[in-house]
């Protein structure tokens, strides 16, 4: 009676000393996943902007003109666009990707460095102001070089308001532009 008493009493501390490895070896490996999550979700990227603004993010991609990435915590794909972003820095690696070149337009006469863009690509850039106006229509031009003409008019108005984008909408011979700076 006592052997059997004695080997129960041994079953039941091996079988404690079992659960306590168990719940240990749980804890520790709750540990290593809580510490392993917050690196994959920190910030891997900086985004320089070419007014200077610097944001630590996530990058996603750099696809169809815009950047894409996430904010910390958060997986919503947000999207600017490449013309407002300088460079992306890899936080770990400290490679830079160079992503645009700023333009500087000081004058009309830089009305050529003036960049047309549509509207939904103008995500991320400060927009400026809005100018109207009649599209050119000449007698016997074919049509292209009359939305030329209009285009390098809006160009040069835009150049001389200081701003190197400009985002130009027609309906019924009129135009309305948007200008825009970083």
């Amino acid at each position: 009676m006592l052997n059997l008493c004695e080997s129960l009493v041994f079953k039941f501390q091996s079988l404690t000393i079992f659960n306590l490895n168990l719940i240990i070896m749980k804890i520790l490996y709750f540990t290593l996943a809580l510490l392993f999550a917050n690196v994959a979700i920190s910030q891997t990227h900086q985004i320089t902007k070419h007014n200077g603004e610097q944001l630590d993010v996530n990058f996603i991609k750099n696809e169809n003109g815009f950047v894409y990435y996430a904010l910390n915590g958060s997986s919503e794909e947000i999207k600017i666009s490449k013309h407002a972003v300088s460079s992306i820095t890899n936080k770990q690696t400290k490679q830079t990707q160079k992503v645009s070149d700023k333009i500087v337009v000081d004058s009309k006469d830089d009305y050529k460095m003036v960049t047309v863009l549509p509207q939904e690509k103008t995500i991320g850039l400060k927009q400026t102001g809005t100018f109207t106006g009649v599209s050119t229509k000449t007698k016997g031009e074919p049509p292209i070089a009359n939305q030329n003409q209009t285009a390098m008019r809006i160009k040069t108005k835009s150049a001389s308001n200081g701003s190197p984008f400009v985002s130009i909408t027609e309906k019924d011979g009129k135009y309305e532009a948007t200008t825009y700076v970083y």
